[in-house]
């Protein structure tokens, strides 16, 4: 056999033999693992789709019971000693609770009077200081949070005290377990929930049973089965009298998650001699730990099965190559000599290879090799120069007679009758599956289509332009109609097959047809204001620019005076902290630009006056416009708008409502602080003249305002707690000196002895004499 057909003989063998075992070996070691990482992959899925789902049913209930507690009806309530006998009230405040079951079942659910002593469920109506439950409740009331949730049946108010430590949202620590009752957890809402002092004047108790929540767990058999862990590391959903066989699986948990401060993993253990693998989350919201756990046998039994697949199908390959190798390489070995010979001529740089099959393939790289680079080298740039061509002309800075050259070099239609541009840009990313970020990405996909749907004969290369992919059309026709007609079906295509394979939704802004290509530049730039209809007519449109009406550039001075005029009642609304009254007025507003036929050009320069009356707002209470309304209040963000329905969401979104919780935020503070001042000067010149106005003098706000804060922070009138403070120190100087009446209504800035009297009566209930006199008896 000669030298070159054995060598070559072992080649293929060694060849063959390589890549089957590698690929074999590869693809059982990847499968094998992919599997397990599915299995793992899925785990979480479900955990966390578990997790999502037990949680949205907790903050469903959350929102509903604090719409209830903060309802005027519980609030009037907490101040009233309600009986059985005050049915409306009792047949109001039932129906509220009764509501809650609207989203999550409950099993029962207590309204609590603290101060009033009264008490209330689904079933009863007593007093609280006769319920067995008093004491619970009121270790309830302890809790250093509003919000809280207990995971066990509480059997006494020592046992079910709640972690002084944990947060709104997190379970309690474990009470005794009540075993006569079915298992469940409690929902503890203070009323007020935002208090100024620590001891609420009422509770909301919702109670949930743990079936309810088992059944918002999920179990797939593929996947092994989910469990629920509160924070001392119990499955408090397990409700079978005998000890939990999987107790190891949730000690093992319970140290990942609380020891290792590990939130979310994957780990492999040997539970009752199973090898298992156990996936775990901890959730942020409640403090609870969902565990899934899954058999290690069951995971590898499939990869098991695709190892002796694996095994025998590369056996048979290796087998039949290696049959191959041998009869095709005694036939290989003519042709590949024969092939020697004749390119022997061909000079190869450096020593020539003395393998024959080496040498050959030498002499063709030394052949194709330049001429490939070459024709990719020119590929590539010959499809970036195209795009560049067509920038170029996009931007007028091609002539007519420059063009006309480079239509012919770059393979360009070189004779029409008319032409015509068309300009797709994306309307919105929102409730879409796609981010911000992929904008240009899309665009890019988008013009691929167009290059797709469009042949190349009618049209010159798509090219992206800002935010808008733009398309140059040929037409050989110059009926108007039928060139309308073809440039409308061609949008009407893209836009089609955009929504068919993106998803996504696209509006086309189409030129006037023109025959100059010098002309494509000012027909890109009636585009973009066809697009700008988009302002009045809404998303996913197609528009032509002879349909719009550019015309109307002045505004009339009324209607700058009625927007004016509802801008800053929009202003005043805000500062009251309206949000109903601003949703009014800017509707009205809203409505005078469209109603007048405004340009949509115009609606930014309109709108524009209102922002920056909302922007000096923020800042005259003190506030930063960024840190208050955020990274999307600016002007540029507004500017990119493109409908009326985004414009109405971005105002009241991004711009009201973060405005009134900031001015409230800032009112409540200074109120208090202004209180306080009040009172201060109170009892420092309760002795002078002092009065309304001169509080106001001395702290530079209108008497009317004070009143009306102090009102508010303290309950009363500013001059009934003035004669209620002037009479207490009339009361101590009766009881502890031997002031004559007069002499003490002198010092209390009183001028008529008997105003003084009088009242003192008023507030006493008798007068100084009489009050000295009792005093002194008692004494």
């Amino acid at each position: 056999m000669p030298k070159y057909l054995l060598r070559l003989l072992s080649l293929n063998f060694i060849l063959a033999a390589i890549p089957v075992i590698s690929i074999g070996l590869i693809s059982y070691y990847i499968a094998a693992g992919d599997i397990e990482n599915k299995v793992k992959e899925g785990n979480m899925q479900v955990l966390l789709q578990t997790q999502m789902r037990v949680e949205q049913s907790l903050k469903t209930l959350e929102l509903t019971s604090l719409q209830y507690v903060n309802s005027p009806l519980v609030l009037s309530s907490l101040n009233e000693a309600l009986t059985a006998d005050d049915f409306l009230k009792l047949r109001d405040l039932s129906r509220g609770l009764y509501n809650l079951q609207t989203f999550t079942p409950i099993r029962e659910a207590y309204l609590v009077n603290l101060n009033m002593d009264w008490l209330m469920s689904f079933a009863i109506f007593h007093k609280l200081s006769t319920s067995p439950d008093r004491d619970l409740f009121l270790s309830y009331a302890k809790h250093p949070n509003s919000l809280f949730w207990l995971t066990e049946n509480p059997k006494t108010a020592s046992d079910a005290g709640a972690d002084p430590n944990g947060t709104a949202g997190m379970d309690g620590d474990s009470a005794v377990e009540d075993t006569s009752s079915p298992k469940s957890i409690r929902m503890v809402y203070k009323i007020p929930v935002v208090s100024a002092t620590n001891q609420p004047k009422g509770l909301l108790i919702v109670e949930i049973l743990n079936s309810q929540i088992k059944t918002l767990l999920s179990s797939n058999t593929n996947l092994g089965d989910v469990y629920v862990l509160d924070r001392n590391g119990q499955n408090f959903l397990y409700e079978d009298s005998q000890a939990d066989p999987n107790q190891q699986i949730y000690t093992m948990v319970s140290e990942k998650v609380h020891q290792n401060n590990d939130e979310s993993g994957f780990v492999n253990a040997v539970i009752n001699h199973k090898e298992m693998g156990i996936s775990y989350r901890l959730s942020p919201y409640n403090g609870w730990t969902y565990v899934s756990a899954v058999s290690i046998e069951d995971i590898t039994k499939q990869s098991k099965k695709i190892a002796w697949v694996t095994f025998f199908v590369c056996t048979i390959i290796f087998a039949l190559v290696a049959l191959f190798a041998f009869y095709g390489t005694r036939r290989m070995y003519s042709p590949i000599k024969r092939l020697f010979e004749f390119t022997k001529d061909i000079e190869v740089e450096g020593q020539q290879h003395k393998d024959e099959l080496v040498s050959i393939e030498q002499r063709f790289r030394t052949l194709f090799s330049t001429e490939k680079k070459l024709q990719e080298q020119v590929q590539g740039q010959f499809s970036q120069l195209t795009e560049f061509f067509v920038l170029k002309l996009f931007t007028g800075q091609i002539s007519d007679k420059d063009f006309a050259y480079r239509a012919q070099l770059y393979g360009f239609p070189a004779e029409w009758k008319r032409l015509g541009v068309l300009a797709v840009q994306i309307d919105t990313l929102q409730e879409t599956r796609y981010q911000e970020h992929d904008k240009e990405l899309l665009l890019f996909a988008i013009n691929n289509i167009v290059g797709e749907l469009v042949p190349q004969g009618e049209r010159f290369s798509p090219v992206l332009l800002d935010q808008s992919q733009v398309t140059l059309l040929v037409c050989q026709t110059d009926d108007e109609a039928e060139l309308k007609a073809h440039f409308f079906q061609t949008a009407e295509l893209i836009k089609q097959k955009v929504r068919e394979f993106l998803q996504l939704r696209v509006s086309i802004g189409i030129s006037r047809p023109f025959e100059k290509a010098s002309a494509s530049v000012h027909a890109y730039g009636e585009c973009l204001e066809a697009l700008k209809c988009r302002m009045s007519l809404g998303n996913d449109i197609i528009v032509h620019y002879e349909d719009i009406d550019a015309g109307k550039k002045d505004l009339e001075v009324t209607v700058y005076t009625q927007l004016k005029l509802l801008e800053d009642q929009l202003i005043n609304a805000l500062k009251l902290g309206d949000m109903e009254r601003v949703d009014l007025v800017f509707e009205k507003y809203i409505s005078a630009i469209v109603e007048k036929d405004i340009h949509f050009n115009e609606y930014p320069v309109l709108m524009m006056q209102l922002i920056s009356k909302a922007f000096q707002l923020v800042q005259e209470q003190g506030g930063a416009v960024k840190k208050v309304l955020g990274d999307k209040a600016t002007v540029d963000y507004f500017l990119k708008l493109n409908t009326l329905e985004d414009i109405i969401k971005w105002f009241k979104k991004t711009l009201f409502e973060p405005i009134i919780g900031f001015l409230n935020h800032q009112a409540e503070s200074q109120y208090v602080n202004i209180a306080n001042q009040m009172v201060k000067l109170v009892h420092e010149k309760y002795d002078q003249d002092i009065s309304l106005e001169a509080c106001a003098s001395t702290l530079n706000f209108h008497p009317v305002y004070l009143s009306r804060v102090f009102k508010k922070e303290m309950g009363i009138n500013f001059s009934e707690y003035l004669a209620d403070y002037r009479m207490n120190m009339a009361k101590t100087w009766l009881e502890n000196t031997n002031l004559k009446v007069s002499e003490i209504a002198e010092k209390l800035n009183y001028t008529n002895t008997t105003a003084f009297i009088r009242t003192f009566r008023k507030i006493v209930g008798m007068t100084p004499g009489q009050y000295r006199e009792q005093h002194n008896k008692e004494g």
